[in-house]
Order: C-alpha cells, then structure tokens, then sequence
C-alpha cells in the first residue's frame, strides 16, 4: 500500500490515505455526479484506518442510498469539498475520492460502476458494471 495526501479546494482541511495503486473505480451514479458536479467519480473503497485527516475538520450529510441505508458523507465546511463517504452497507469501510488526490493524473480506472447511469457521450473505459460488481450488490441487497 501507498500513502497519498488530498486536500480541499480551499485548504482548510487535508488528509492521508494509504491506497492499493490498482483497484480504482469510476463511478457514474447519480448521487455521484450530484455531489461532485462531475461527470464520474474516481473512487476506491479502504479500510477506514486507512484515512486520517491531518488539517481541519470534516462535516457530515448523510442520505439514503440505493439499498434502503444511509450514506455518510464528509466534506470540508468552507468549500464543500467531499474527500471520502461511508455506505453502512460496507461495513467499517470508505469510499475515498482519489481523484482530489495529489497524484490522481496518474491513476486509471480498473472498473466502472452504475454504467446505467453514465453519460451517452462518455466511453466506457474499463470494465462495467450496470450498478454494483455482484459481491458489493448482494451485500447491499440489490437484486
């Protein structure tokens, strides 16, 4: 594993995360694209002990995802920015936007989630996936 740092757009909050280099996901659902204002999220799932916040503060929203549980989100409190969110559904476990990572140019998507979802003009970039890879679906209940 490698240790990466992120920071908001603002500067107030910054964080470490300790990554697997190869196990990026792009993301395409729609409460992605919402929260992000994007197009796709660039994305892997961690152990939460694997993140630290080393400056600033994070606040919490959560909402309901698609398998009936809440979603938590954290973001800085000045810009918004959205580092990581935890799904219930994953256990103690965090989605990390590695995409605000300091070396994000340089990461590349091993597979897409929520094709269903993605815009008509993006091309599909790795393998995809409809909504969640079979595993993840089940444990969050989806059929």
């Amino acid at each position: 594993m490698t240790s990466y740092t992120g920071r908001c757009h603002c500067g107030q909050v910054e964080w470490t995360v300790k990554l697997d280099d190869t196990i990026h996901v792009l993301c395409h659902c729609d409460a992605c694209k919402k929260l992000s204002g994007a197009e796709a999220t660039l994305n892997q799932v961690v152990d939460q002990d694997n993140v630290k916040v080393t400056k600033g503060e994070l606040k919490e929203y959560v909402y309901k995802g698609d398998s009936g549980k809440p979603v938590h989100c954290y973001y800085c409190p000045n810009c918004t920015t959205h580092p990581y969110h935890h799904q219930e559904t994953m256990g103690p476990k965090y989605v990390v936007r590695t995409g605000l990572l300091d070396d994000a140019k340089d990461f590349k998507p091993a597979a897409e989630v929520y094709g269903k979802d993605r815009l008509a003009w993006m091309p599909e970039v790795a393998q995809t996936f409809e909504t969640m890879p079979p595993a993840e679906a089940e444990a969050e209940g989806e059929k």
